[in-house]
């Protein structure tokens, strides 16, 4: 018997704020069998009990060691993973709590707060070096017989359709050449970008917007959050989705049904 699974993923800009902003209801009606989320921003003791441990769902938080309220990730899924690692065994990215490694009987997730390359670009060279930090361990992994399947906020648009004003943002972090190459690289290798799969000419499909500019109201935004599914899984996608009308934070969700 063929069953999906449904995974989504979001960047919910604060786990604590989200909460407040109706998660658990969000949850409940998500129908989702693994919730993966960034920027939680908290460490464990500071979340509600009924976040930290949803009702139905396996949690597993993530929170950045560096400083307190800043970057973190977590998993939220209704199977346990037969094993988990925090990390990608790089210590300057590990200790900012960036990444999850969950492994399930039939495939293999990562959930990754990518790194963002700041107004000043100062943090451009790290942010590329994680990408490179990334792929190695995907494809490491991928080397070891596991279906890679990765999501996140990869805080790059990667073509022109991927966000409203590509011309004024060449400068911009986010739609730099080199950033956009790192993407160009990973399709190379056959990642599937799972959304482009299903939708490949669907304009004005977004998943953030700048907030101060009240950009959302006006669907001013980017296509930043993703899920990549190596090639291997291609016979096992069944379609992928954004959320845009989720609201809670500057990010809305985005989702694929696998099958199992």
């Amino acid at each position: 018997m063929t069953t999906t699974r449904k995974l989504i993923s979001w960047n919910v800009n604060g786990a604590r704020a989200v909460y407040k902003n109706g998660f658990m209801d969000w949850l409940a009606a998500s129908d989702a069998d693994i919730v993966c989320l960034q920027e939680t921003r908290a460490e464990e003791h500071q979340l509600p009990e009924e976040l930290r441990q949803p009702a139905g769902y396996h949690a597993i938080w993530n929170p950045s060691r560096s400083r307190k309220g800043y970057s973190g990730t977590a998993i939220l899924s209704r199977e346990a993973p037969l094993s988990v690692e925090l990390g990608l065994g790089v210590e300057e990215f590990d200790i900012e709590g960036r990444t999850i490694i969950a492994h399930y009987p039939t495939f293999t997730l990562l959930n990754s707060y990518f790194p963002n390359g700041g107004r000043d670009h100062g943090r451009v060279p790290y942010k590329l070096a994680f990408y490179d930090a990334f792929l190695d361990r995907c494809e490491a992994l991928r080397a070891a017989g596991k279906p890679v399947l990765f999501c996140g906020d990869v805080n790059t648009a990667h073509q022109e359709i991927d966000l409203a004003r590509p011309k004024e943002n060449q400068t911009v972090t986010g739609f730099l050449p080199e950033e956009r190459a790192w993407i160009d690289q990973i399709t190379e290798l056959g990642y599937i970008d799972t959304f482009r799969r299903f939708y490949p000419d669907l304009a004005e499909q977004y998943t953030w917007w700048h907030q101060v500019t009240f950009a959302r109201r006006r669907n001013v935004g980017w296509r930043i959050d993703y899920f990549f599914a190596a090639p291997e899984l291609a016979p096992r996608l069944v379609d992928a989705f954004i959320f845009p009308a989720v609201l809670g934070s500057d990010h809305c969700p985005v989702g694929l049904t696998l099958l199992t």
